[in-house]
């Protein structure tokens, strides 16, 4: 399936909202990917379908994970917000027809993160926090660093997750704890 072809298909399944959220998503990911060194076609269906899942209602969610037959954790069972990104990377190889591991993986590490993240998945994971519809306090860093060192933009864009999830009272995924920590792990290790 062709990009064109992939905008189309996605077009029809996102609200116009989230459709521009991952044009913008793409082309931050894409100008990373220069920036980076990075696969930058990678980069363009990854951004893209970063969020392919998103338009997928809650109970619907489940069931196709279920059908797919995806293990999630008690944090994911219990928080369905994390659960698009998961789906999406079902739903890319399924739907889309991608069957690149490294883009799969992009898109399902998109919203939490890890430690040992591979560059496309640093580039997506921030290139979704820093497109420039997001407005949230410290984006302007977040997007500052983003283009003088990843490592510290990841940082930021953690923080600023695990903030509003302390301010919510949700459950935070150990992912984003370990997304963080690696970071700056990092940076350190430059440093030394």
């Amino acid at each position: 399936m062709t990009i064109d072809e992939m905008k189309e298909r996605l077009e029809q399944t996102l609200s116009p909202e989230r459709f521009r959220h991952s044009e913008e998503v793409m082309n931050e990911a894409v100008r990373l990917a220069e920036l980076y060194g990075a696969d930058i076609e990678k980069a363009r269906i990854a951004g893209l379908l970063h969020d392919c899942a998103k338009g997928a209602r809650k109970d619907e969610t489940y069931k196709e994970l279920e059908k797919y037959r995806v293990v999630l954790d008690d944090i994911q069972k219990r928080t369905p917000v994390l659960l698009h990104s998961i789906l999406g990377s079902v739903y890319a190889k399924e739907h889309y027809g991608v069957e690149d591991r490294e883009i799969l993986d992009a898109i399902y590490w998109h919203t939490t993160g890890k430690a040992g993240m591979t560059m496309l998945e640093k580039i997506i994971f921030v290139a979704d926090y820093i497109e420039r519809g997001r407005n949230y306090e410290g984006v302007e860093e977040a997007r500052k660093q983003a283009y003088t060192d990843i490592e510290k933009c990841i940082v930021i864009c953690c923080n600023s997750t695990i903030r509003y999830i302390l301010q919510k009272g949700r459950l935070i995924h150990p992912h984003i704890i370990e997304a963080r920590n690696d970071a700056i792990m990092q940076i350190e290790r430059r440093t030394d």
